[in-house]
């Protein structure tokens, strides 16, 4: 009998994905949901022949210098892959794979929880209210501001910023502006605005929803400059990548006015969160909720695990990024 391909799981999974991944592969993994360490991460690339790893793991040019690395893919569990160094990897010719499309709407959803939150001040509400402060209704308490109408800015017209903007446009009568960095070719949307520079967007914007991906180029794409360009009324949307803000600028902006609000479901130094947003009434801040439903990560799981077959059976993985 043929040896099944060991892959080694990094964090625990739904139980379906888990039941999925032992029908097909030798799989290895510490039975917990505790990251790994570095140490551990690269012993797996030389004990593997692939690797399904998440977004918390760190796979750097390290594991693909292995001694005796057995490892020759590397199947992302989730979109992004810039916690990985896909030059070390194309280097060391190993695949590596993520699970687009699937976890889109969820995470468009969280984004326009996140909008409605700030703008109608729902955490801040809920907090003192648990708290035993609330004193009852009266016509000035915790006024917030409404949603229909307002601007909305899309930077970054991916699968989920095309998602935010279709709910934000036929559920909340928002008018939407897009930006992407260089001159994206795809057609926008009917009744959505391109607009040629971030700067148009921050001006116009009464809420900003980030959707770029991680690169070099976005590192800190929000920072002083730029909350200085927005309304004062304006708020802050991150579903995207944590190091996509500035968080000190962003306090900064928040504590001089610069801005009304923001909600953030990423952090720059994920999980450390910067103290000065935590105990801020206009912001609301969740741990990295956007794909986190039943639904989604199983599809996640399956999606990863048809790129590890497809690799092993000899194909193009469908979802190969490197």
């Amino acid at each position: 009998m043929t040896a099944r391909p060991v892959v080694w799981v990094t964090r625990r999974l739904p139980a379906d994905v888990e039941e999925a991944l032992a029908a097909r592969f030798d799989v290895r993994s510490r039975g917990d949901d505790a990251p790994m360490g570095a140490a551990e991460l690269q012993a797996a690339f030389a004990e593997a022949d692939g690797v399904l790893c998440t977004v918390t793991d760190r796979v750097d040019a390290a594991c693909f210098a292995v001694p005796g690395r057995r490892a020759r893919i590397v199947a992302n569990f989730g979109v992004g892959v810039n916690h990985i160094d896909l030059a070390a990897a194309t280097a060391a010719g190993v695949t590596v794979t993520n699970t687009p499309g699937v976890l889109t709407d969820d995470t468009a959803d969280l984004a326009i929880l996140l909008m409605l939150s700030v703008l109608r001040r729902a955490s801040s509400g809920e907090r003192e209210l648990r708290a035993g402060q609330w004193t009852g209704w009266r016509p000035t308490h915790h006024l917030g501001q409404s949603v229909r109408g307002k601007t909305l800015g899309i930077v970054g017209f991916g699968r989920i910023g095309r998602a935010v903007t279709e709910r934000a446009m036929a559920g909340l009568g928002m008018q939407v502006l897009a930006w992407t960095r260089g001159r994206s070719a795809t057609a926008l949307p009917t009744g959505v605005t391109r607009v040629e520079t971030l700067e148009e967007l921050l001006r116009a914007a009464d809420v900003v929803s980030l959707h770029c991906p991680a690169t070099p180029e976005t590192r800190r794409l929000m920072g002083a400059a730029q909350f200085a360009q927005m309304r004062s009324t304006a708020v802050l949307v991150n579903t995207a990548r944590g190091d996509v803000v500035d968080e000190a600028a962003l306090v900064a902006a928040l504590e001089a006015g610069r801005i009304a609000g923001a909600g953030l479901d990423v952090y720059e130094r994920e999980p450390a969160v910067h103290p000065g947003l935590l105990g801020r009434d206009d912001v609301v801040l969740l741990p990295h909720l956007g794909s986190a439903t039943v639904e989604t990560r199983t599809a996640m799981g399956l999606r990863a695990l048809e790129n590890l077959d497809a690799f092993f059976a000899g194909r193009v993985p469908p979802d190969r990024v490197g």
